[in-house]
């Protein structure tokens, strides 16, 4: 058994959805949250900027004795996932690839990806999904409000309604018929995006399978642990307060341990 934490890093608080999952379908597994809320949000900033916080992000959890790094934001995957994986010695997993396996599996041939405005930039979901099945289609479309209406508590509100409707429009002319959700704070909205898409599309979850990916990673270099009582642990680069309001609606519980750190310092040259 590998008693070491499961290290999981965001650039504020959506990766938590990630971290729920996790917790859920590994219940057994100590781990570890970095919040970068200092410098929230990364969807507007150049990949070569998210690939320095990412780094930086990276090698402070190393130094926490993590065992596997689950890259929990959708716009750091994009920019920093192969950096990451060439230079650490440990497992990384993001959040692209399993949500473009799982849209390929149950797509009828038309995929719908809704995201940050720097993730649909990247086109990171079009190339992955195309990667495992070149004859689907793809649409991106951005929903940048939906990461404000998830922090604020409106997700149930007639106004995330609204914004639903009109960022999916375009989507739905489109005839699509699986639904990726892009950005980890949109899992927190899947109730009210479901009553505007339909029966008719399937909505996949990235944070749902980011989760599956970890569990299939553990196994494979065998680091799993079994613990009664594992441990979780917060950190956070800035806002302890708002992020600790905002923790207790995305995972539906108190945070107990929650730190202020600061993770910008030197990185080794890659």
């Amino acid at each position: 058994m590998d008693s070491r934490p499961i290290g999981v890093f965001d650039s504020g608080v959506g990766g938590l959805t990630v971290f729920r999952e996790i917790s859920r379908a590994l219940p057994g597994e100590p781990l570890l949250y970095l919040g970068d809320s200092a410098r929230v949000p990364y969807g507007t900033k150049s990949p070569e900027t998210i690939q320095r916080y990412a780094r930086e992000a990276a090698y402070f959890l190393l130094e926490r004795d993590v065992k596997m790094l689950v890259v929990a934001c959708n716009t750091a995957t994009a920019a920093a996932l192969p950096i990451l994986e060439r230079e650490l010695s440990i497992p990384v997993i993001g959040v692209v690839e399993p949500g473009a396996r799982a849209a390929v599996s149950v797509t009828k041939g038309r995929v719908g990806v809704i995201a940050t405005e720097g993730t649909v930039r990247s086109r990171a979901y079009t190339r992955a999904i195309h990667a495992i099945d070149g004859s689907v289609e793809v649409i991106e479309q951005p929903c940048p409000l939906f990461v404000a209406l998830a922090e604020e508590g409106w997700a149930g509100t007639n106004v995330a309604r609204e914004v639903a409707e009109v960022y999916l429009a375009p989507l739905l002319r489109e005839k699509i018929d699986t639904l990726v959700l892009g950005c980890t704070h949109y899992p927190i909205l899947r109730a009210t995006i479901a009553e505007v898409t339909g029966e008719g599309v399937t909505i996949v979850d990235s944070a749902e399978t980011t989760a599956l990916a970890v569990e299939a990673a553990l196994h494979d270099s065998a680091i799993r642990a079994s613990e009664s009582d594992p441990k979780y642990q917060f950190l956070v680069t800035d806002a302890t307060e708002r992020f600790l309001r905002i923790a207790e609606t995305f995972l539906d519980h108190s945070v107990d341990h929650l730190d202020l750190v600061d993770i910008a310092r030197d990185q080794p040259v890659g």
